[in-house]
């Protein structure tokens, strides 16, 4: 048996990825990195179906969610290009 579950978070990272254009923008490598940095500083919050979160999520919830992955994603981005140019002057 599989489940389908999904982190609901990682949902509305890919969806202002690609809002931002972010998707086609960045290499892969780069992304994922950002992506799991990004992750890794978020709550959890699991999900069976995506419909159904669409129709009983509380607005002020879904903005609060995307103020938290905001300010993650432009740490994470802060973090990845420290390191960055730590390798590179390596």
């Amino acid at each position: 048996m599989q489940l389908e579950i999904r982190n609901y978070y990682e949902v509305l990272l890919m969806e202002m990825l690609s809002d931002e254009g972010l998707m086609d923008e960045l290499p892969e490598d780069y992304l994922a990195d950002l992506c799991c940095v990004t992750l890794n500083q978020l709550p959890v919050r699991y999900i069976r179906h995506l419909v159904d979160t669409y129709f009983f999520e509380d607005y002020n919830e879904l903005k609060r969610m995307k103020e938290e992955i905001q300010t993650a994603l432009e740490k994470s981005r802060a973090f990845l290009k420290a390191n960055l140019q730590k390798e590179e002057n390596a």
